[in-house]
């Protein structure tokens, strides 16, 4: 299953960096921006995280929720937080459900291997809970601009 732009995105419940247990559902009446990446502490996923902090208050401006997924456990979600003063939630998908509910747990290759990991992705879900936008195979220059800017349009 994959979502689509248009459907009612799938709801999920994962463990956040805080020990608190996360739904989606959680945020009705706020955008939510959900970003997933392969793993804490790489260069491109650090990368991303931090433009996302950056950008946190322009998010928040435009009654955005920034939540990010992957399959790392809580620990190191703590960790990748800490060292990097990321303002937001990093949510476990340890057994890749919800990856796979969103349809980024994909086969990868790199130097020739194949394995599954996450796809680098990230959603608009409207205050209703909609998919109202999707990017799939994300570059990570540009891409947090990118994605406050469609959510200035939707204002």
């Amino acid at each position: 299953m994959t979502v689509e732009v248009g459907q009612k995105a799938p709801e999920f419940t994962l463990k956040a960096n805080d020990g608190k247990e996360v739904s989606l559902s959680d945020y009705k009446g706020k955008n939510v921006v959900l970003y997933f990446y392969p793993k804490d502490m790489t260069p491109g996923c650090t990368t991303e995280a931090c433009d996302f902090r950056d950008h946190h208050e322009n998010f928040e401006e435009l009654d955005a929720v920034i939540l990010g997924v992957s399959p790392d456990p809580v620990e190191r979600h703590e960790k990748f937080i800490d060292k990097h003063g990321l303002p937001f939630l990093l949510l476990a998908d340890e057994d890749h459900k919800v990856a796979e509910d969103y349809g980024v747990w994909q086969l990868k290759k790199n130097f020739g291997k194949e394995y599954m990991g996450i796809e680098r992705s990230t959603f608009v879900i409207d205050k209703e809970g909609n998919l109202v936008k999707e990017w799939r195979k994300v570059r990570v220059k540009g891409h947090v601009e990118e994605a406050l800017a469609f959510l200035k349009e939707q204002q």
